[in-house]
């Protein structure tokens, strides 16, 4: 099937400071993260000091959707590399990518490493979108369905399937990673021995009710993640007001 009219293939409009991106333009930074009052007070101290992420950087919402499974395990660098790559040898189109012979497709995506595995994943990922309706059908059909539905695809788990939900298509899914657990057990919110599930709903109930916060929140998270809060923690310069301190 191909989905010529497809809003996931057409160009962001969305250019910022580091160029092209997919997610919810604003004005100002948010002005509440949360409701719970010390989770957003370490938000906002992020966002002031941050400033607007402009996440997810790609130049189409299908991009978001490959760049989310080649991220698996590895850097974004490493995706970066591997996005080039690719793009100078095909189109970044699930019809293109299909079209690619899996080792071929392996070969082009090898700096993002487990390229064999994951040159099968965004086969088995671009077969599913097109079979679903592409990025109209995955904005407008029930986000409960829609996510437990993406969850079967092979080599999709949670984060990669809030990834897409939440950048690709717009939906108000929380996104969470080994940066997101990192923070929230550092500054005492959750235990490390807490599920994807249970960090997510834990943060669902405290966020506020709005697209740009969530995309933000998850933005925040890898910024500080890759900067300050490391397996070992740079907390001296963490602009976290009530930042942890590494422990002696």
């Amino acid at each position: 099937m191909n989905l010529p009219d497809d809003p996931g293939l057409h160009p962001t409009p969305h250019r910022g400071v580091r160029g092209p991106f997919v997610g919810t333009p604003a004005r100002r930074p948010p002005r509440r993260f949360a409701h719970d009052e010390r989770l957003n007070g370490v938000f906002l101290d992020l966002s002031r000091h941050f400033g607007p992420q402009e996440w997810w950087p790609a130049t189409t919402p299908f991009e978001v959707i490959a760049g989310a499974i080649l991220t698996q395990n590895t850097a974004w660098g490493n995706v970066e590399q591997a996005l080039a790559r690719l793009t100078a040898t095909t189109r970044l189109t699930p019809t293109h990518l299909l079209a690619m012979d899996v080792d071929d497709l392996g070969d082009a995506i090898r700096p993002s490493g487990y390229f064999r595995a994951k040159a099968r994943k965004l086969h088995e990922i671009s077969r599913w979108y097109l079979d679903v309706g592409g990025l109209a059908a995955l904005r407008r059909r029930p986000l409960g369905p829609l996510r437990r539905e993406l969850l079967e695809v092979w080599g999709v788990g949670p984060e990669t399937a809030d990834s897409i939900l939440c950048y690709a298509a717009g939906r108000r899914t929380v996104v969470v990673d080994a940066y997101t657990r990192r923070i929230l057990e550092r500054h005492g919110f959750l235990t490390a021995a807490a599920s994807y599930d249970e960090v997510r709903n834990w943060l669902a109930e405290r966020l506020v009710a709005s697209q740009h916060v969530h995309e933000e929140f998850h933005a925040l998270c890898v910024r500080v993640g890759y900067h300050h809060c490391k397996p070992t923690p740079r907390c001296d310069d963490c602009p976290v007001g009530d930042s942890p301190r590494e422990k002696a």
